[in-house]
């Protein structure tokens, strides 16, 4: 049974959402840990905003003094008394003069004098007794209560706030992410073929169904989670320097166990593939993968590495790949956000492929 709501919603639409209202009203976004609130909303919301100044507020680690601190000030012409002021910290960026992006992250997490001041903020746009600047966009992010990791807020508070559910990626749009953003290719294939790393477990009855992923009905020293495939990612992009114990160790400590070995036999599998070098010297009689999960890394690896002087090598040995690998290879490198994009799709070899194969294009765009 899937007990995601069908009005949770993606990251793309949070970040839609914040960048439209999030001037005028404040959005809360409750997600999965290790979902990729904190960076890739913040990414997001900049990118649409880009004369905004983006701040990441922690809310965990904050006193109620850590909003705004109260300043002496003297009487001046008909006053009656000396009084006192309450000016904003300068983590907030309102001094600046200039519209600001605040998150403030892990919000229902908040000790309750600091979720209190918070709320004021969000609520009347003010800091102490300074305004915020016009048109800052301010929302806030923590996790899901279900999760048991304290978060929480009650009804009345929420009533004057826009509270929403991220779900979590699919397997396919992580995969997507992760091409653009350099994941090592074991990974890309790992994540591809266990599409269940990326369950919630709202969707399970039995924790025991899906050992990857965090559950609070039982304790896991390490899971699953788009943060800690990127962790174990930056770890096999320095696998050169590192005994085999040290990577399994790291990996062990960043996604557990079960995750861990399970990766492990990818990374193995990669060891096997046919090296880019024996591609570039011999385009047609280089090894080409029997399996399935093989020949998805070896496109991943080029995808990652492509470089202009081996295009046209690499062009003559992925026509020799199953046709679903040689779609997933343009369908990443057509992409607007691809460094190579411009130079592939002007490459003589490629744009006669895409002449002769747009309907595997058109296919994959449809699934």
């Amino acid at each position: 049974m899937n007990n995601q709501s069908m009005y949770d919603i993606s990251m793309p639409e949070v970040i839609s959402l914040i960048s439209a209202v999030g001037h005028q009203r404040t959005v809360i976004v409750e997600g999965a840990m290790g979902s990729g609130k904190t960076t890739g909303i913040g990414r997001g919301v900049s990118k649409n905003h880009p004369d905004h100044i983006y701040i990441e507020f922690d809310c965990t680690n904050k006193d109620i003094q850590d909003l705004s601190t109260p300043k002496f000030m003297k009487a001046v012409e008909d006053m009656v008394s000396d009084y006192v002021e309450f000016v904003p910290n300068s983590e907030l960026g309102v001094h600046l003069g200039k519209p600001v992006i605040i998150n403030f992250d892990e919000f229902m997490k908040a000790s309750p004098p600091v979720k209190k001041g918070v709320r004021r903020i969000m609520l009347e746009r003010k800091v102490g007794t300074i305004d915020v600047t016009p048109d800052s966009i301010m929302y806030g992010t923590s996790n899901l209560a279900a999760e048991g990791l304290g978060d929480n807020l009650p009804a009345h508070q929420r009533n004057a706030i826009i509270s929403v559910r991220m779900r979590k990626a699919t397997a396919d749009e992580w995969v997507e992410w992760g091409i653009d953003n350099d994941m090592h290719p074991s990974v890309l294939g790992f994540a591809k073929e266990n599409p269940q790393i990326f369950q919630s477990f709202e969707d399970i009855s039995d924790p025991s169904e899906n050992e990857y992923i965090h559950d609070p009905r039982v304790q896991r020293d390490g899971v699953c989670t788009g943060r800690s495939l990127h962790a174990v990612s930056d770890v096999l992009h320095q696998r050169d320097h590192l005994t085999d114990a040290t990577v399994t160790a790291a990996l062990i400590g960043a996604i557990g166990r079960r995750g861990a070995l399970d990766l492990m036999a990818f990374v193995e599998l990669a060891d096997q593939l046919p090296s880019l070098q024996s591609i570039k010297d011999d385009p047609l009689n280089a090894k080409v993968p029997t399996n399935s999960s093989a020949t998805a890394m070896v496109v991943y690896r080029a995808i990652s590495l492509m470089e202009r002087d081996w295009l046209d090598a690499w062009m003559q040995y992925m026509e020799r790949l199953p046709k679903e690998d040689q779609a997933l290879f343009v369908m990443a490198v057509t992409k607007s956000t691809y460094k190579g994009q411009t130079w592939v799709m002007l490459h003589g070899k490629f744009a006669k492929w895409s002449r002769e194969n747009g309907y595997l294009i058109a296919k994959a765009d449809k699934e």
